[in-house]
C-alpha cells in the first residue's frame, strides 16, 4: 500500500518538503509519496476532509495554518499543547494527532552547526505559529528572549505564557528599537520577504557579528538576510530548520531514525551552482 503523506497551507508552491521527503522514502525503499496541496485558512475544514478521504497518513502544516488547525483535532502532544500551533500531523485510526517539530527542529539546526546558545540575548520578530515554538524551546534553554510583533498583544500573550512556566521573555512593537545594539540571535519567523519585498524595517546599527536567521529558504537571501550580511551579521536562512523539523517529524511519523544526509543533499544541491 502506498502511504500518502503531503505539505497543506497558503502558498506551498515553494516548499521543498517533497523533495526532502521523498529522497528519504526513495533511500529507504518506502513505499510512499508526499504532496504539495494548497489549503488556505478558509478551506481548512474542507481540506481535512479531504486528507481523509484520501487516506493520507500524515502531513505538515505551513503558514498560515499551524495555530488555525488545533481545534480540529482529536489529540496533541504535550509540546504542540503549550506551543498552541501545530506542524505535523498523524491519522491514528481515523483520529488526527498533532505535534509540534519547529522550535527543536531550529534549535537542531544550531547546535549540528556548533552554535553555542548559552547566555545568548534573543530576539524573536512575529508571534505566529512557528515564533510560538522557537520561543518555547529558546526559553525552556534559560535564554532571554525579547517577541517583537505588529500586533502588540499577541506578543505580550507569548511573553506571560512563557513566564509562567519560568523563562524570561519580554515583548514589543516589531520595530527598531534599542535592542538592535544587544541582540546576539535574531530570528525573522513572519512571512515578509517570501514574494521577495523589502523588509519592515532597516537593522543599522545591529550588533556586529551577531546571527540573523530568516525561517524562509525560497528566497535563498530575503532582503532582511542581505541587509544583515552587509551590517556584519552572520546569516542563516531556514533551509536547515526544514531539514531538522523534518527529521523530527519523522520520528513522530514512523519512530524511525531518517536519512539526514541524503534528505539534506536533496534540497541542499538546488542551491549550488
Amino acid at each position: 500500500m502506498n502511504l500518502k503523506y503531503a505539505i497543506i497551507g497558503d502558498p506551498v508552491e515553494h516548499s521543498l518538503s517533497p523533495v526532502m521527503h521523498e529522497a528519504g522514502f526513495k533511500y529507504l525503499n518506502m513505499n510512499a509519496s508526499y504532496h504539495r496541496i494548497r489549503v488556505s485558512c478558509s478551506e481548512l475544514k474542507g481540506g481535512l476532509d479531504f486528507l481523509k478521504k484520501n487516506n493520507y497518513s500524515g502531513w505538515n502544516v505551513t503558514y498560515p495554518l499551524k495555530e488555525k488547525i488545533v481545534p480540529f483535532l482529536d489529540h496533541l502532544t504535550s509540546s504542540a499543547s503549550l506551543i498552541g500551533a501545530v506542524n505535523t500531523v498523524k491519522s491514528v485510526s481515523g483520529q488526527l494527532h498533532g505535534h509540534n517539530t519547529d522550535g527543536e527542529g531550529l534549535v537542531e539546526s544550531l547546535v549540528t552547526k556548533g552554535y553555542d546558545l548559552k547566555n545568548k540575548k534573543v530576539v524573536i520578530l512575529g508571534a505566529g505559529g512557528a515564533a510560538k515554538a522557537i520561543t518555547f524551546a529558546l526559553a525552556s534553554r534559560d535564554l532571554e528572549i525579547i517577541i517583537l510583533n505588529r500586533s502588540v498583544k499577541k506578543a505580550e500573550n507569548l511573553a506571560k505564557q512563557v513566564a509562567g512556566l519560568g523563562g524570561k521573555a519580554s515583548f514589543g512593537i516589531l520595530a527598531r528599537g534599542s535592542w538592535l545594539k544587544e541582540v546576539d540571535l535574531l530570528i525573522q519567523t513572519t512571512p515578509v520577504g517570501m514574494n521577495g519585498e523589502d523588509f519592515l524595517f532597516d537593522l543599522q546599527g545591529i550588533k556586529y557579528g551577531s546571527l540573523a536567521i530568516d525561517l524562509i529558504y525560497n528566497p535563498y537571501i530575503t532582503s532582511f538576510l542581505a541587509q544583515a550580511q552587509s551590517y556584519g551579521c552572520k546569516t542563516m536562512n531556514g533551509l536547515e530548520m526544514l531539514l531538522y523539523q523534518g527529521i523530527l517529524a519523522w520520528k513522530y511519523w514512523f519512530a524511525i531514525e531518517a536519512p539526514v544526509e541524503i534528505m539534506r543533499r536533496s534540497i541542499t544541491v538546488l542551491y549550488e551552482g
